[in-house]
């Protein structure tokens, strides 16, 4: 899946019973993010991760979806060792992908993998950890692939999550390590002219090319 392109529709068995991604994503914005086996310790600890932060994906009004390759019943027994080691039980529906249908809907397998379930190991499945945001025009918006070994940071999820609604509200860019608050960059695209009727405080003009202004509200 590129930048850009539609995030595919599917229908799929969850721990919150049996969804159709588009009607379950509705308007809002949706984080969709997969491992590939359950009970390992790395995923382990990124689950609870997500769970804790909750409240935050909710003010930014993005809908949370895990994606995993077991079953229901597996991510509701990893749930409770979630909730025990990590101190919070996953607040958001679970995919169980059993058949491999949507990892290979979303290009995170080759279309033809046969993996029996009960002999898959999670190497087998390594590419399986994606995440994706996806617009409410169902556009993939943002994609990360992460190792197994390296356990995902949600700050940085949130943090892109602020820059890419900004520039949907705003025509600006934000800069490298850019905070909510810090000063933006006016894209490219807007012409000085656009410039001076989206932002009549002025910017501060680096380059041609890049002229600075702060963030707007």
């Amino acid at each position: 899946m590129k930048l850009g392109d539609i995030a595919p529709n599917f229908r799929a068995e969850s721990t919150a019973g049996p969804i159709d991604f588009y009607n379950w994503v509705a308007d809002d914005w949706c984080l969709l993010f997969s491992h590939p086996k359950d009970f390992t310790p790395v995923c382990t600890t990124e689950l609870g991760a997500m769970a804790r932060r909750m409240d935050d994906f909710r003010k930014r009004g993005v809908k949370v979806i895990g994606l995993g390759t077991d079953s229901v019943d597996d991510h509701t027994r990893w749930s409770d060792d979630i909730e025990e080691t990590q101190g919070a039980r996953p607040n958001y529906p679970i995919i169980a992908d059993t058949d491999l249908k949507v990892a290979k809907l979303y290009d995170m397998l080759p279309a033809n993998t046969v993996l029996g379930m009960q002999t898959r190991s999670a190497q087998d499945l390594f590419t399986v950890r994606n995440t994706h945001l996806i617009s409410p025009d169902k556009r993939i918006q943002m994609s990360m692939t992460y190792p197994m070994t390296a356990g995902r940071n949600v700050e940085e999820m949130l943090r892109v999550i602020d820059s890419i609604q900004l520039t949907a509200a705003h025509k600006v860019g934000t800069p490298a390590g850019w905070k909510p608050g810090e000063p933006v960059i006016i894209l490219p695209s807007v012409s000085d002219e656009d410039a001076r009727k989206l932002f009549p405080d002025g910017w501060q003009t680096v380059k041609p090319y890049m002229r600075v202004v702060e963030q707007p509200l």
